[in-house]
């Protein structure tokens, strides 16, 4: 098993904070270009199913939960799950009076079957965390003062 956690202050309203950050048809932008489609399959209450596509055509399909009164969102990837045995992911919205901090938690394990191991994807899921967040900062930042 693995674990990821990673945060960064967002100086936004926490309104803003939290509909940008979810708006999950925004993460070909707020990613990075990690994503090349984000796609709503379905909306249910405060449940989404969606599609992700990444940069080397890969897709897979997770759904969200979204606790925009308690400040926070889980997500779970669903099956097939391979190169994982399962990924779950909790994003917390904290406020505090220089903003809102955003953090992103991962628990996962990888297939024996996977190119790399749960060590090496917990230090790649670590670099693109921390450079996805700055996006997300500067975009979310941005918008909260136009």
């Amino acid at each position: 098993m693995a674990h990821t956690a990673n945060s960064i202050l967002i100086n936004a309203p926490y309104d803003k904070v939290f509909d940008i950050s979810n708006d999950i048809e925004r993460w070909t932008e707020l990613f990075g270009g990690e994503y090349k489609e984000a796609k709503i399959l379905k909306r249910e209450g405060n449940k989404l199913t969606f599609r992700l596509t990444d940069d080397q055509g890969h897709s897979w399909q997770s759904f969200r939960l979204l606790f925009k009164d308690y400040n926070f969102a889980y997500a779970q990837k669903l099956p097939p799950e391979f190169p994982f045995q399962y990924m779950k992911i909790i994003w917390l919205y904290t406020p505090t009076p220089q903003g809102i901090l955003m953090s992103w938690i991962q628990d996962f394990a990888m297939d024996q079957k996977a190119k790399f191991n749960d060590r090496q994807v917990e230090g790649l899921i670590n670099k693109h965390s921390q450079e996805n967040l700055q996006i997300f900062k500067r975009i979310i930042e941005q918008e909260s003062q136009a």
